[in-house]
């Protein structure tokens, strides 16, 4: 796949054979949630499952025609719009176990378009095959109907962090966000790495690139986290949850100004 040619292909390689919703460690939190080994089997007959993809390749365009969902089974990748001046707007960053190509349910077309960040590996689901399994597997419509609800929620909350948030409580939410999402995986909520760029966390966030440099300097300064370029260690939750709130303390407010 290219960004030419932005579709998973090679369904029939040996990759093929070697994963299967049945055995894939993201059971319980992509679509296969609370279903019963035969509607496993069911699902996993209609997915396709590619080669990895290569930094930078898309899985799908904006305004291209849409026809199948996207789980993330690793790696990571961002959404983003594009403008006629050639700029683009980041929407979203997702991760493994996530669902992607979702906001081309409306109108039929992708709203945006979806690159990796890193070497990536994703389900494709054709969304009129999934339709009509969710018709005669319940528990699969409600949880697809709960992802659709997240995301949902998500971009309302990105819409208040944008308006009424200063830089310092976009960035702690982000990095609380992304905490979650680990959680959400079993993974370790306070130390992990970021896929993106600092300059795709500026644009995402509506923040300079220098502004999020110096706000990373400044968590790390004031003992928020531990930074090692794009490794991070949350070292005060609390006081990140605060930040992110609006509730942190003049002491504490003062502090991380000061660096």
């Amino acid at each position: 796949m290219d960004e030419q040619t932005p579709r998973c292909e090679g369904q029939n390689n040996q990759h093929q054979y070697q994963v299967s919703c049945a055995n894939c460690r993201l059971a319980n939190l992509c679509l296969p949630i609370a279903l019963e080994a035969n509607d496993i089997d069911r699902l996993d007959s209609i997915i396709q499952r590619g080669r990895p993809l290569r930094k930078g390749e898309l899985i799908y365009r904006q305004n291209e025609p849409f026809h199948a969902v996207y789980a993330v089974r690793s790696g990571a990748f961002k959404a983003f719009t594009s403008a006629d001046d050639g700029s683009e707007q980041i929407t979203g960053f997702y991760f493994p176990g996530e669902i992607l190509g979702m906001d081309g349910i409306g109108d039929n077309r992708h709203a945006s378009s979806a690159k990796a960040l890193e070497t990536a590996a994703i389900c494709e689901i054709p969304f009129d095959r999934l339709g009509e399994l969710s018709a005669h597997i319940p528990n699969l419509q409600r949880h697809f109907l709960r992802l659709m609800s997240r995301e949902i929620a998500e971009d309302r909350q990105l819409i208040t962090l944008l308006s009424k948030s200063s830089a310092e409580q976009r960035i702690a939410a982000l990095l609380l966000n992304i905490s979650a999402r680990h959680t959400r995986r079993k993974l370790s909520a306070n130390a992990f790495r970021l896929p993106m760029s600092r300059t795709d966390i500026g644009n995402y966030l509506g923040l300079t690139v220098e502004t999020v440099s110096r706000i990373f300097s400044r968590f790390q300064k004031a003992g928020l986290l531990a930074v090692d370029n794009k490794e991070i260690v949350i070292l005060d939750p609390v006081l990140l949850r605060e930040i992110t709130d609006g509730c942190a303390t003049a002491p504490a407010k003062a502090a991380i100004a000061s660096r």
